[in-house]
């Protein structure tokens, strides 16, 4: 009986491909088999992404952040209460329609129903968010700078420039960073948030021809090109300017002297909307003729005639309405500017208390 040859073990395989067979080794064959769920892979790469959660808490428990947030909160609360407001004065600057509040009133009622008090709000409050939160954290980093060179200028007594016999020193303590802070508060929102305030106002003037934001976009970017989004940018810096320094000066001014009076350290809720609405009331009385200009500037190519700069648009409402159209609406802005100062400042130390001394919710 035959018997069998013992089995070797099979090194290699054979492929056949019609006629002709190909030796493959057994360490290629097995290569290509797929990876059995148990057998180690070959290498593994992992990406560990770092925990920026604490670092992003910090950053928005800072000081600035704070401010910013508090101003935005504080604008977009006062916008919406006193958006009514705001459109009769825009129509009464510009002189739209009835020359007196009432009339206006009612002119808006008749025409656009209830809903017309609020026309432009909208774009109204996507502009006051950005531009308070602009504008009160410059504020409040641009006094606190000044603040400090000052106290470091007083401890190193300033340079010093001699002339022959004469010593010149140079100090900052004539300078008021109140003063300064405001002004470049007012500069720096408006820079940046100007096209929206020209957005508002032509939503709001003329709702038949701008009927939604996307249409006054598109319209006036076709009409004037991005340059239209910035008409009446310069007088809107003039006026701004005295406004601004103005507004935060004598805010300050005001809570100082009554915390001193009074022998307290700050103010109550009360107290701080009535010291408000006292430093609007004053800074608007001041600026008002300035925004006159602006406001016919913004929105004068909409009725056809378009003064070429702010000495024009003044010559020209003196002409037409005398001085006294100088001051054509200034009870109407009296009447949104105070409440809206007021209700500013309480809403944003209010809210500058939740987020930075007692902190809520960063």
């Amino acid at each position: 009986m035959p018997q069998k040859s013992p089995s070797l073990p099979q090194k290699n395989r054979y492929r056949v491909f019609g006629n002709m067979a190909l030796v493959v080794p057994k360490e290629l064959d097995e290569l290509e088999k797929p990876f059995s769920l148990h057998s180690p892979k070959p290498f593994e790469i992992r990406l560990q992404v770092p925990d920026l959660r604490v670092p992003i808490r910090n950053f928005l428990r800072t000081r600035e952040v704070g401010e910013f947030l508090s101003g935005a909160l504080a604008g977009a609360m006062t916008k919406a209460v006193l958006a009514p407001l705001e459109t009769i004065r825009t129509r009464l600057v510009v002189g739209v329609g009835s020359k007196n509040i009432t009339g206006s009133f009612i002119e808006i009622i008749e025409q656009q129903g209830w809903q017309g008090l609020w026309a432009g709000n909208g774009i109204n409050m996507l502009r006051i968010i950005p531009t308070q939160a602009i504008e009160l954290g410059t504020f409040e980093c641009v006094k606190r700078t000044m603040t400090s060179a000052q106290e470091k200028w007083k401890q190193i007594e300033g340079p010093k420039l001699q002339i022959g016999h004469v010593n010149v020193n140079f100090s900052l303590s004539w300078v008021s960073p109140v003063a300064v802070a405001g002004a470049a508060a007012g500069i720096v929102s408006t820079l940046a948030c100007h096209p929206l305030e020209v957005l508002k106002d032509r939503l709001t003037v003329s709702p038949d021809i701008y009927p939604s934001l996307s249409i006054a976009i598109s319209k006036i970017y076709k009409d004037g090109g991005v340059g239209a989004f910035y008409a009446g940018l310069s007088p809107t810096l003039v006026g701004m300017l005295p406004y601004s320094t103005c507004y935060y000066f004598m805010y300050e001014k005001l809570k100082k002297s009554y915390c001193q009076s009074k022998k307290k350290k700050s103010l109550n809720r009360p107290e701080m909307l009535v010291v408000g609405a006292l430093a609007g009331f004053t800074a608007s009385t001041i600026s008002f003729p300035l925004e006159v200009a602006r406001k016919r500037l913004m929105v004068g190519a909409l009725q056809g005639k378009c003064p070429p700069n702010m000495v024009a648009a003044l010559a020209e409402v003196i002409r037409d309405e005398g001085l006294t159209g100088l001051y054509r609406g200034w009870g109407a802005s009296c009447l949104k500017v105070m409440p809206a100062s007021g209700i500013t400042w309480t809403f944003y130390e209010a809210w500058k208390d939740i987020l930075l001394v007692e902190k809520r919710i960063l």
